[in-house]
């Protein structure tokens, strides 16, 4: 039995990315914590706006592109689920992105002049705060 899932995300107003690419990066950071389920149901289009105070189409545009990258599934009538995972991308293209996140991060990283053993620290140390809740 699905569960619908109150979507606990904030929107951040001084954030360069796009509201709906604020919306995406929360939803797929809860997934793959485990913070969301597959099965569990995602509030309406409408209840998120409402929640967040956006415009509906900021959240619809949002549930679309997870839908179409495989990380939401629609029921007819019944509304958006996570879906079971599986792998969305090509090992090819996964290690294009990474390599592209390594990058954009390094580039801006590097010009707040950390050591790269405390970058590596701090990086470690993040990757450890998130690994209890996916395995919980």
């Amino acid at each position: 039995m699905a569960r619908t899932q109150a979507l606990m995300i904030q929107i951040a107003t001084g954030d360069p990315r796009p509201i709906s690419k604020q919306i995406v990066d929360a939803v797929r950071m809860k997934i793959a914590t485990g913070d969301l389920e597959p099965g569990d149901q995602l509030p309406s289009v409408r209840g998120l706006a409402q929640q967040l105070t956006i415009n509906p189409n900021t959240v619809a545009k949002a549930y679309a592109e997870l839908a179409t990258e495989g990380w939401l599934e629609s029921r007819q009538g019944l509304g958006l689920y996570v879906a079971t995972p599986r792998q969305r991308l090509s090992d090819a293209e996964r290690e294009r992105r990474l390599d592209d996140a390594i990058q954009r991060f390094l580039n801006d990283v590097i010009a707040l002049d950390y050591p790269p053993d405390e970058v590596q620290a701090r990086l470690d140390y993040e990757f450890r705060a998130l690994a209890p809740k996916k395995t919980a």
